[in-house]
Parts: structure tokens; sequence; C-alpha cells
């Protein structure tokens, strides 16, 4: 015996049956719709208790639904589904009729920017461990094949050739075909590169050139997500998007760092290329799943939500297979190129890249190697310590993030919460590093302390500078980023190669490592509160 209770909008009623009977229920439900006490067009909850041996009599049941030719006369099959729905009616689930109705994918109802931006997250994640593989694999490889730290910093600083030529086409084409299959196509280039490494490790013209291949493909990645963002984001929450999906960098760096050292000394050098390259591979084809079974994404759907949300251009997410190249031509020249340049605030946030990314890559190749030869550390110690800093940026990210989001919520101008949050960022690992470069006797583990207490404070930028494109033009933000990223990118050609030369020259981690990273942290706050900006602009062409 049974008690199924049927609730409308005017009306409660509470009927007994027998769960043996398969069409009483729907019988029951067409009764009370011929007395109109079920309206089509209300919603009705279908409430279902019965014993336990009942369920089994129901689990037990092969076909479950109303019998072929049953419906009510002048109504079709489609209206009386639409009347009893798949997620009202909780007994015929898809879970052997025991009352649960399972939904698969666990994302499936999830908001799709929602989902997108948890996707580019973790493509990040997988960007930075293909980033950091090389900075503990160089250790072995240089053993192996006999390289200096001048040789060392030109392996580790090709990847960057290859970054900082990909950051300007990887803006555009986002804007053209919208970030996400430029994300797409980025990943799987990059994962392909990473593994290729191993086989031409030992001649240096392959090795370069693969590790510029692995560049190119990273290379469009911010541009990429930094255009998802701009489109599904209002400004009261773009704080935490960008804290998520430029945050996955950090987990990534931890993770590279956590896996490599034991991969290593278990199936050699080569295997964190190889199981790395595979993970990239694993993320497009499960990106390919969520692709299909969602909707398109675009920023006029969430715009209708928000006031924040700019409404671009018909053209953008334009498929690759339907823009012609002469369609691509006038685009780029549709793009205010000049009036970029004219902007002062445009400028503020390329020297504020440049010098951000100097300290960033330099202490992302070279601390394990500092860690290792200062400390006296061995592979597994050194980039256990390594994984300090983007350990500790993971939680100061989201505090950041949450800050930033609330201070602009509560009324606070967003050109003075980007500069605080930028300024944190700076003067922090500055400060720091000068701690650390000077001969106080410090003990080695305070050294740690004070350094990963600065490379984490260093994540505010992400509430700060990487902001700050969307916040003055959502509709360029992605090509913004790739004129800063560009710039941000030579640090770790010129950067990287350049502390390895200085090492040899000079014995001193403080004169190669910490000195130059510190002048360009002061010197950018400067320019940074004098000229940052983060009021929109429309960089219309001018006659």
């Amino acid at each position: 015996m049974a008690n199924f209770s049927l609730r409308t909008e005017n009306y409660w009623c509470s009927l007994p049956h027998h769960t043996k009977s398969q069409n009483s229920i729907f019988n029951t439900c067409l009764k009370l719709r011929q007395f109109n006490l079920l309206p089509s067009k209300r919603r009705f909850k279908l409430i279902v208790s019965c014993s336990i041996k009942e369920k089994r009599d129901v689990a037990e049941t092969k076909n479950v639904g109303a019998p072929d030719g049953l419906r009510p006369v002048g109504e079709s099959a489609e209206k009386v589904g639409s009347l009893i729905s798949e997620d009202q009616i909780s007994t015929f689930g898809s879970s052997g009729g025991e009352g649960f109705h399972w939904k698969w994918p666990p994302w499936k109802d999830l908001p799709q920017r929602y989902t997108l931006i948890g996707t580019s997250s973790l493509a990040f994640v997988i960007c930075n461990m293909d980033k950091v593989n090389l900075s503990i694999a160089i250790i072995p490889m240089s053993h192996q094949f006999g390289w200096n730290s001048s040789m060392a910093g030109l392996v580790q600083s090709s990847f960057f050739w290859g970054y900082a030529l990909s950051q300007l086409p990887g803006g555009w084409f986002a804007r053209i075909f919208g970030g996400r299959q430029v994300l797409e196509i980025g990943v799987l280039s990059w994962s392909l590169a990473t593994m290729l490494v191993p086989s031409v490790a030992g001649f240096m013209p392959g090795l370069v050139l693969s590790r510029i291949l692995v560049g190119l493909g990273e290379g469009v990645s911010p541009s990429a997500a930094t255009d998802l963002i701009a489109r599904s984001i209002p400004v009261e929450e773009r704080s935490r998007a960008v804290g998520i999906v430029f945050g996955g960098l950090s987990i990534g760096s931890v993770l590279g760092l956590l896996l490599a050292p034991p991969l290593i000394q278990n199936f050699g050098w080569e295997s964190v290329f190889y199981i790395f390259g595979c993970f990239g591979l694993l993320w497009c084809l499960g990106f390919q799943f969520i692709k299909d079974g969602q909707s398109s994404f675009t920023g006029q759907s969430i715009s209708r939500n928000s006031k924040s949300i700019a409404n671009f251009p018909s053209n953008f997410g334009t498929k690759l297979s339907s823009t012609s190249l002469k369609e691509l031509s006038v685009s780029v020249k549709d793009v205010p190129w000049k009036e970029f340049f004219r902007s002062r605030a445009v400028w503020a946030m390329i020297y504020a890249h440049f010098c951000g990314s100097w300290g960033h890559y330099t202490c992302l190749s070279w601390l394990p190697t500092y860690f290792s030869e200062e400390l006296d550390l061995n592979l597994t110690e050194a980039a256990g310590v390594s994984v300090l800093p983007p350990l500790a940026s993971v939680l100061v990210t989201g505090m950041a993030a949450q800050l930033a989001d609330n201070l602009i919520a509560s009324g606070v101008e967003t050109t003075m919460v980007r500069k605080i949050c930028q300024t944190i960022a700076f003067l922090s690992p500055a400060v720091c590093m000068t701690l650390s470069s000077l001969n106080l006797g410090l003990p080695p583990w305070e050294i740690v302390v004070i350094l990963t207490s600065g490379l984490a404070l260093s994540s505010f930028a992400l509430s700060g500078l990487y902001c700050t494109h969307q916040d003055i033009s959502p509709e360029y933000a992605s090509v913004l980023l790739g004129i800063t990223n560009t710039v941000g990118a030579v640090p770790g050609i010129v950067g990287v190669s350049l502390t390895g030369y200085l090492f040899d020259s000079t014995h001193s981690w403080s004169m190669s490592l910490f000195a130059p990273s510190i002048f360009f942290y002061l010197t950018g706050t400067i320019v940074w509160l004098k000229f940052a900006s983060s009021k929109p602009q429309s960089f219309s062409k001018r006659n």
C-alpha cells in the first residue's frame, strides 16, 4: 500500500494506491485532469511513500511508465509528458526504481560560465606542470649532458621565446574565434611538444625547438582565458574568476614540483615529460565532452543579467571554418593599435607586467637550483622546499580575490583597489628578497620562510594587474593581455638566461637572482601608482 500526494498551486490531495498496479498512478493523474483538479498549465509535484516490500516489487518491474495507447482524449503524449516531468516524479528515476534520480555528469546543471571557468583553471594547472617540469629535470639533465649554468639557462629560457611570439596572435585569435577554441588548440599543441622533449634532448637545437613549441602553445592560454572571463563575468566577480583561472598556475607549480622528483628517481627524467604531456591530452578529451554537452558560450547570454558585461560584436566566437583570410585581415586593421599605445594606463600595465614577470620567471626557473646548491639539499628536498611559494600562493590568491571583490562591491573605486593589490604584489617580494640577500646570518629554514612569504604575496597581482585588462576594455581584453604578456615574456628570455650567466660570473645568488628582481619590483610600484587606471576606455580610432 502506498500513499500518493499530489500538490498543485491551488490543490493538495492524498490518494492511497497500490504500487503493483503500474497504470494506477497515471490513471489517477488523468482523472484529476478531467475534473479540472490538475490544470495543464500548472506544474505539480508527486510525492510517493511506500513500504520496503512494495519498493522491491517496483524494482522488479521492467517497464515503468504509461502503457502504449494510454492518452487522455484531446491530449498529446508530449503534453502528458510535460505534466509529469522527470525531475518531479522521484520514484521513476534511473536508479532501479528506488526513488532517487541521479544526474550525470555532476556539473550538468552548473551555469555554463562556471563549468568553463573550472576547466580553464584545470588547463592552467597542466600549463604550469609542463613549465616547471624542466626546472626539476634540468638538474639530472645537466649532469648527464655536461651543461654549465649558462647552458642550462639557455635551455630553460627557450620556452619563453615561443611564449613571447604567441601572445599577440593568441589575443587576436581569441577575440575573433573565441577563447574556448584557442585554449583547446593551445593545450593540444603544448602537450604534444612536451612529449617530444626526451627524444631530442641530446640534440641541443632540437631540444631548444621543442621548448619553443611548448611556449607557443602555452602562450595563447592567458589571452584565451582572459577572453572567457571578459565575456562572462561582471566586474564585482572578476577578481575571483581571475583568481580561480590563473590560480591554477600556482596549483600546477605545486603538483609539478611534487610529482617530478619521485618520477625522476623511479623512472628517469624522461618520464615527467611523457606523463605530464598525457595529462594535457586527457584534458582535451574531457573538454570535448563538456563542449558537446553545453550550449554555446557567449557574453551576450550573460549580459542580460548584469550591467557590468559589455555588448560584444556579433562576430565574436566565429568558427574558424567560416572566417576567410580577408575577414581576418580586416579584423586586424579594426583593432585600435595606436590608441592602445597612446594610453598611459596601457603603458603602466606593460611595464608592471614586465617587472612582475622578471621576479616570477627567474625564481620559478632557478629556485630549485638555488635551494639545492645554496642550502645543500638533494633533489627531493630542493623540490619540496620549492613547492612552498606556489602552495602558499594558492591560499593568498583566494584571500586577495575575496578582499578585492568585497572592496569594489562596498563602493571603493576599482582603480584604487587594483593599485592596492598590485603594490602589495610588488613590495612584498622586494622586501623579502632584500632580507634573503643580505648577510644576516639567517639559518636556511628562515630564508625559506621569508622567500615563501614574499613570493606568495606577489599573487595579489591576480587581483591587480591581471584584472585591469578586463576593467578598461572587456572587448579588447584578450588583445591587451597579448600585448602586455608579450613584453612580460621578455624576462623569461633575457632574465632566466642572464641569471645563469651572472651566477657563472659572480658566484653570488644575491647579485644574479635577487638584485635585478628587487630593482624591477620597486620601479614597477612607482610606475603603477602613478599611471595605472581601471576606468573603462573606448579606444575608438581617431580621424
